[in-house]
């Protein structure tokens, strides 16, 4: 590759990365403005209408999975489409934000939402420079990850605060790694799939893992200062 085709293909990976990270930020502000609008304006209607109709939760929650799945295994699919769908995803996530977050004080998510960020920026620019494999690094995340719900799906039932606080550690510890894995691994997938799929699709498929990633590390840092907030 001569020097003109290296500017060529940097001017494409950044061009491509600025859209993930800006879909990605797109999707976590969409899910703060609902959030803090469900928690100060329409809480007590949100609640009431959740009350009457229980199984609206279970619907949100079948949609939220199945845009997830669609849009992992998919990178080929409408633009339009992804796009969408990353948008419903993050309204219906702000939407559980703001009935949950009530429980939080406001000092302990700023905190959290603060500290979150600054990992993930961290994470990500390591994970996209970095000259060494990450899959191993992801792969052992990813299994961690599987033990880690199935603890949190045990604990629903035991409810331990002990055991919701020591996970939460371990769920920064992967939610980093997967940060830094996932970063890496859309960097390479947009070399990979070049003039294969489109890039905006691609960029959508990433910005909804990445927002995941960002997601679960805020939650995991939240109940860690919430935590430590009660011991006092």
């Amino acid at each position: 590759m001569n020097n003109e085709q290296q500017v060529v293909s940097n001017a494409g990976l950044n061009s491509f990365l600025t859209k993930m990270y800006g879909f990605m930020a797109g999707a976590v502000g969409i899910s703060a403005v609902v959030a803090y609008l469900i928690s100060n304006v329409y809480y007590q209607q949100t609640l009431a209408f959740m009350a009457q109709n229980r199984f609206v939760m279970w619907i949100l929650i079948a949609v939220q999975f199945g845009i997830a799945i669609g849009m992992s295994f998919k990178a080929d699919r409408s633009p339009v489409a992804s796009g969408a769908g990353l948008v419903l995803f993050a309204v219906i996530e702000g939407l559980f934000f703001g009935v949950i977050l009530t429980a939080y004080t406001s000092q302990d998510v700023t905190m959290a939402f603060v500290s979150a960020a600054a990992v993930f920026v961290v994470l990500a620019i390591m994970g996209t420079v970095t000259k060494h494999d990450l899959s191993r690094v992801g792969t052992h995340a990813l299994a961690a990850l599987i033990g880690l719900i199935i603890v949190s799906v045990i604990n629903i039932f035991l409810q331990s605060p002990m055991i919701a606080f020591v996970f939460s550690f371990v769920g920064v510890i992967i939610f980093t790694a997967l940060i830094a894995w996932d970063a890496q691994k859309f960097k390479l997938l947009y070399h990979q799939t070049a003039g294969q799929v489109n890039v905006n699709s691609l960029a959508l498929m990433g910005a909804l893992q990445l927002y995941l990633d960002f997601v679960n590390l805020f939650i995991s840092l939240l109940n860690i200062f919430a935590g430590f907030g009660n011991k006092n």
